[in-house]
């Protein structure tokens, strides 16, 4: 099986399991919302990734969008994708920096049998 981003098959074939005419994915390229991979020659491949893109074009069209509105959505979609993993680098970041700061509390910590006592002349018991 090819890798996910692997641009493999022929414009039919990804028509085909796109579940769209070959015509739509010249449209859909020509308005920027898929670039497949070309072969020395020029001739059009697509990988799994552009099939899954493909699918996901169809679903919004299906639901009423037109390019332009699924252009946007795709838009918005990849930049939530970049959002969250930036969110999800910077929680381990916050992690490894409480975990640090928690190591040096620690360190500073004196345990309450090597604690220091005030030492007072008077005899407690007056």
């Amino acid at each position: 099986m090819p890798e996910f981003h692997q641009a493999v098959y022929v414009i039919s074939v990804a028509a085909e399991l796109a579940g769209v005419h070959p015509q739509t994915l010249r449209i859909y390229e020509r308005k920027g919302l898929v670039e497949p991979g070309r072969t020395s020659g020029g001739s059009r491949r697509y990988s799994e990734a552009d099939i899954a893109l493909l699918r996901r074009i169809q679903e919004l069209t299906n639901e009423g969008l037109n390019l332009a509105g699924v252009r946007r959505v795709l838009e918005l979609e990849a930049e939530v994708e970049r959002l969250r993993q930036s969110v999800d680098a910077l929680e381990v970041r916050v992690a490894e920096e409480v975990e640090r700061v928690h190591r040096e509390y620690r360190r500073d910590l004196v345990p309450l049998q090597q604690a220091v006592v005030l030492y007072s002349d008077r005899d407690p018991r007056r």
